[in-house]
């Protein structure tokens, strides 16, 4: 009994360390940017005295960056998950945008404030090999996203795939920089162009169908 009593407060040791150190990276990789940041700093922040103590628990920088965002998508995937069970199969394309979007502001929103995991997605995407390791680990932590997909695929069957995959980027890039700006005016006491989290998404949605439903011009 002694033993496991030892060993659990062992682990619950490691685990308050570990994010101790997920929440300082994350924090200083949002103000500062992935490749700015050294490892030492990461450790002082999250009051480490052992210099290594970033490279023990997670190894190089890109599996610090990994485990960032695993922590953040699987929260955010208890959201996606219910919102898709709740559409179940629709046809409309806003429902499947709703998707899209509701879950990172929904998470966003219950992070309170300050928060920085929109200005951290921010600077790894940034980064094409870091955007590579980051959407590789959300789709990992996510299932849904792939019937997500598959829904989205459904309400615009008559789209040219390189329009398609263009308008998944400008997708992409509107919810990061968007939800991004919004979460560093708040971190400043600026104001925002939308009272709440739930506001902004309704902008990003409304944005969003209409990008996907843009006409497409034929090249030349």
């Amino acid at each position: 009994m002694v033993m496991m009593t030892a060993r659990t407060r062992q682990q619950e040791r490691v685990g308050a360390t570990r994010e101790a150190l997920l929440t300082a990276a994350e924090r200083l990789f949002a103000e500062h940017g992935v490749h700015a940041v050294a490892n030492r700093q990461i450790s002082a922040a999250a009051g480490q005295g052992n210099n290594a103590a970033v490279n023990y628990h997670f190894g190089t920088k890109t599996d610090l960056v990994r485990a960032i965002v695993r922590r953040h998508a699987e929260q955010m995937e208890r959201i996606r998950a219910g919102m898709l069970a709740d559409i179940g199969d629709s046809t409309e394309l806003r429902d499947w945008v709703a998707c899209v979007v509701r879950p990172t502001t929904e998470h966003l929103a219950a992070l309170g404030r300050p928060s920085w995991y929109a200005r951290f997605i921010a600077q790894v995407t940034a980064d094409p090999a870091l955007q590579a390791v980051t959407t590789a680990e959300a789709f990992a932590a996510a299932p849904s996203l792939h019937p997500l997909q598959d829904g989205v695929n459904r309400c615009l069957p008559d789209l040219p795939d390189e329009v398609y995959a263009e308008r998944g980027a400008m997708t992409r890039h509107l919810i990061t920089q968007m939800t991004a700006e919004r979460e560093r005016a708040l971190a400043d006491a600026a104001p925002t162009s939308r009272t709440t989290w739930h506001d902004t998404a309704t902008g990003l949605i409304d944005a969003i169908v209409a990008l996907w439903q843009a006409p497409v011009t034929p090249e030349g």
